[in-house]
């Protein structure tokens, strides 16, 4: 069983590396976000100004595909709660063998099509969907062990959707041959109230980020 836990230091933490919500008002999500690494390295992705949309960090997601590693190949991944699709487009980016970027909102999905249009002008080697879809239903529907790599990142201020999405998560992933199930939650809930939903799984990697806390999480059989 392995561990590995980051806290961002507060005093190199900036705009960039994560957005605080002050008290009275409503944070401003950056216009553009960047893809980190692979064959879109550098490649912007527009950011609608949405409820609730609140994009993983350059700074966090820096640090996620380090934890994974820079090639995916051969996993199949899940994008669930997408948003601008930043998570899932990294994994595609690094030649995920599939990716499946689920999300609801109406215009949401619409500016993860235009952003995945952008992107194909240099196609990433592995199969990448864009279902407007509830990432709930859909998981309820997905067999047993059938994803290596799930993202789970829902808006903050609903915690029952992240409760409910990673004990699906959780019958659904088969990590054995890398992935895990990736959880960002807010700073007000703790990594053993996480960790409590599925306790056949631990949080082997760990990072706090202002308001942000996030868990990578393996399979105990490991």
């Amino acid at each position: 069983m392995w561990f590995w836990e980051l806290k961002i230091n507060k005093a190199v933490k900036s705009a960039q590396s994560i957005n605080l919500v002050k008290p009275g008002r409503r944070s401003e999500p950056p216009k553009k976000i960047r893809i980190i690494g692979g064959v879109w390295r550098s490649r912007l992705l527009n950011v609608l100004d949405l409820p609730g949309l609140r994009p993983s960090t350059d700074r966090v997601r820096e640090t996620l595909f380090n934890w994974l590693g820079q090639d995916l190949t051969g996993l199949n991944c899940l994008d669930l709660f997408a948003g601008t699709g930043a998570l899932g487009f990294e994994a595609a980016s690094r030649h995920a063998n599939a990716v499946i970027l689920l999300e609801k909102d109406k215009k949401a999905h619409a500016n993860l099509l235009a952003n995945f249009a952008l992107l194909q002008s240099s196609p990433a080697p592995g199969a990448v969907k864009m279902l407007h879809r509830d990432s709930l239903e859909y998981l309820k529907q997905q067999a047993d062990q059938s994803s290596n790599l799930i993202f789970i990142d829902p808006p903050f201020q609903e915690e029952g959707l992240l409760n409910q999405a990673l004990i699906e998560a959780a019958r659904i992933c088969d990590d054995r041959a890398g992935g895990g199930i990736y959880v960002e939650f807010p700073a007000s809930r703790s990594r053993e109230q996480i960790e409590a939903l599925v306790p056949e799984w631990h949080c082997g990697k760990y990072l706090e980020a202002g308001q942000v806390k996030a868990c990578l999480f393996r399979s105990r059989r490991d």
